[in-house]
């Protein structure tokens, strides 16, 4: 359940970087609120994968979801140029994604 909340958290943590986009510096309103609620979600399901999940397991793989999660977003909703650079970038990261998953103690 830990990882779940985990996978949720991070997906939550793409939401609200997309919203931060669209809030205009939290001057739209439903964008910031937008923003503000899947922020909190996804504070909280952290915290409730961290109960099982070690801190630097659970606090790497949500930043790296949520750091690929955002490029794959600039890339198909923003239009943002996808190079070879890029897609090695975030090969790393879901590599560094899978093997704190396969070594986590949890």
């Amino acid at each position: 359940m830990a990882w779940i909340a985990l996978l949720l958290a991070g997906i939550l943590e793409v939401c609200w970087a997309a919203g931060l986009k669209y809030s205009n510096g939290f001057t739209n309103p439903l964008p910031t609120i937008f923003t503000l609620t899947t922020m909190a979600g996804s504070f909280w399901l952290l915290t409730f994968a961290m109960r099982s999940i070690p801190l630097g397991t659970a606090y790497a793989i949500w930043t790296g979801i949520g750091a690929v999660g955002a490029v794959i977003f600039g890339v198909v909703a923003l239009g943002e140029m996808l190079s070879v650079a890029r897609i090695l970038s975030i090969s790393l990261i879901l590599a560094g994604i899978v093997g704190l998953k396969l070594f986590s103690p949890a």
